[in-house]
């Protein structure tokens, strides 16, 4: 496989100019597959714009000026992906990362001060002892009691990662799809339809309008309002 990545090949989620220049950096294996992520380097410099070139951006990285979910990160390959929490101190500034209507990522500009963040439960495993493993969608496992379910949302706190809450994947609560021609669009959800084989199960959205989509693209945000925020910047 590749270590380079040519401008032209990157995934249409990326929102950067392809013709400018003929490499971009590559994401490493991470919490996030390529597909859906994107490197922390080109998050910094061509998304927040902080620097110029990509010398620039990994010097601020390995001085320890940006954290990701509150924590200093200086892998300047580090994938980002749905729901990640970028710090800069310096500039007392946080952002999360999001999907909008064309499915491209875009960073919410967060308030100072003390930010959660949402992580979808992927799968869950027993260990020895029957405890139960929690694997979330940023690729982090979490030892948890009690009844948690494929789909549901979890609310963490960072940098810890401590589950505060939980949010059910469930017909009347409220989610955000991140894929396919919804993507962006908030809504309620209305059922749940099983499908046997190996296709994906279908999720009937009610929301400004009402649409389908696939389990794999929703994700759950809340009751009856999103505990995160979901203005972005542009």
């Amino acid at each position: 496989m590749s270590r380079h990545q040519k401008r032209i090949t990157v995934p249409v989620s990326w929102p950067i100019a392809k013709k400018t220049h003929a490499w971009v950096a590559k994401s490493c294996p991470g919490p996030h597959c390529s597909e859906d992520s994107i490197p922390l380097l080109v998050v910094i410099r061509d998304m927040l714009k902080l620097v110029d070139n990509a010398r620039e951006a990994k010097r601020i990285l390995y001085e320890g000026k940006v954290l990701v979910d509150g924590k200093v990160q200086k892998d300047y390959k580090l994938p980002i992906g749905i729901f990640d929490v970028l710090a800069v101190p310096s500039n007392d500034q946080q952002y999360r990362m999001l999907k909008d209507e064309k499915g491209m990522f875009y960073l919410s500009t967060l308030e100072a001060g003390k930010v959660r963040k949402l992580a979808r439960i992927e799968n869950k495993t027993f260990l020895k002892g029957k405890k139960q493993q929690l694997n979330l969608s940023d690729g982090s496992n979490k030892l948890a009691e009690g009844d948690y379910r494929v789909g549901d949302s979890l609310v963490l706190s960072l940098p810890n990662k401590e589950i505060e809450d939980r949010i059910g994947f469930e017909i009347g609560n409220l989610a955000m799809v991140v894929g396919g021609k919804h993507s962006g669009q908030t809504g309620k959800i209305k059922e749940i339809i099983t499908v046997k084989g190996s296709q994906q199960n279908r999720i009937i959205i009610s929301g400004d309008e009402e649409f389908e989509t696939i389990k794999d693209y929703v994700y759950m945000i809340g009751i009856d309002q999103p505990v995160i925020k979901l203005g972005a910047v542009r």
